[in-house]
């Protein structure tokens, strides 16, 4: 089984990124289920934007991190919150993934069907849920499977600060709810791959 995380984190490699952190943890304890994890820094690749698959200029890289998106069976998308939203990137990578509810695989069933989305947020303010929210409603739009507690977050709270995932001591109850996460999202893809949802009547 594969899982791929999308960053959404406004920050490129190699600049340290809460965001990739939190995955990481999340990426070990799908580890523990027998899950192979790949993460993608989307701000280190030129995604154009738009609504489709296929590239929009010579320099757009999407259509690679999109076949990676379709051979996974769990997707996670991961963001900073700014200004109490979901990043720009992460909106983005949602924003070309709308193509696919126009696509369907070999057995008519659209391409998202059987993949299973997971969520996570970091950052020093307030939003976690509301981006939750936004992010598990395009998924859901565009036909992943979104379970109960598929997600975790950190967050230091209201106000500005330097606090961040990375050099917090607080992060016990992100980490059980990262657990819970990984564990909900292993078992819902491992049902739905015995019991695929097959093509819906029109």
């Amino acid at each position: 089984m594969r899982a791929i995380f999308l960053n959404g984190s406004l920050k490129r490699s190699p600049e340290p990124s809460s965001t990739q952190a939190l995955s990481e943890y999340v990426a070990q304890q799908l580890a523990t289920h027998g899950v192979e994890s790949s993460h993608v820094r989307l701000a280190d690749h030129t995604i154009e934007p738009g609504v489709v698959s296929e590239a929009v200029t010579d320099a757009d890289e999407w259509p690679a991190i999109r076949e990676q998106i379709v051979a996974a069976d769990i997707v996670v998308f991961a963001t900073a919150t700014w200004l109490g939203q979901p990043s720009s990137v992460i909106k983005r990578a949602l924003e070309r993934l709308d193509a696919m509810l126009s696509e369907t695989g070999d057995d008519g069933a659209p391409l998202a069907y059987n993949k299973v989305a997971g969520f996570i947020v970091v950052g020093n303010e307030d939003g976690a849920h509301h981006s939750i929210a936004e992010m598990a409603g395009a998924a859901n739009d565009i036909g992943f499977t979104s379970p109960g507690q598929g997600w975790t977050y950190w967050n230091k709270g209201p106000g500005p600060g330097e606090e961040e995932y990375r050099t917090s001591d607080e992060t016990e109850w992100t980490h059980t709810t990262g657990d819970a996460m990984a564990h909900v999202l292993f078992h819902t893809a491992t049902a739905l791959a015995a019991h695929p949802i097959p093509a819906p009547p029109s």
